[in-house]
């Protein structure tokens, strides 16, 4: 755990059983997030929730895992390793906390190639089983 508690919120529900609600509760209702290959930002509470819940079904197997973490504040990156499909995925979560202590922004970047190419099918998938 860090000494941030808005990062310690984040890393219990990580660590922790993912219940939707406990993620749906850590999003300020203007959040946006930020993906890897999609060109727009997302923005709102829901879509935010749909995107990082995707991605929990997503990286459920794929010894996820955060290996570095920089905070400043209100501010986190949090570099993260795991494998998929035998793919090596790295990437970085860069989160933000507002006044209230919710997160309004969270960006996600990933490399290589390979591994974002493999996560654009996978959570395209994840996203329409979740509408349908």
């Amino acid at each position: 755990m860090s000494t941030n508690p808005l990062l310690n919120r984040w890393l219990a529900y990580m660590e922790g059983d993912r219940a939707p609600d406990d993620l749906r509760a850590l999003l300020a209702e203007n959040a946006t997030f930020h993906s890897p290959v999609v060109h727009t930002p997302q923005e709102g509470r829901e879509k935010t929730f749909a995107y990082l819940h995707a991605a929990d079904s997503v990286f459920a197997d794929s010894r996820f895992e955060y290996v570095r973490q920089m905070v400043d504040g209100d501010n986190a990156l949090l570099e993260f390793t795991a494998e998929i499909d035998g793919i090596h995925v790295n990437g970085v979560d860069i989160i933000h906390w507002d006044a209230e202590g919710l997160i309004d922004d969270f960006k996600v970047m990933v490399r290589p190639m390979k591994a974002m190419n493999k996560l654009w099918e996978m959570m395209a998938a994840q996203l329409e089983k979740q509408t349908a």
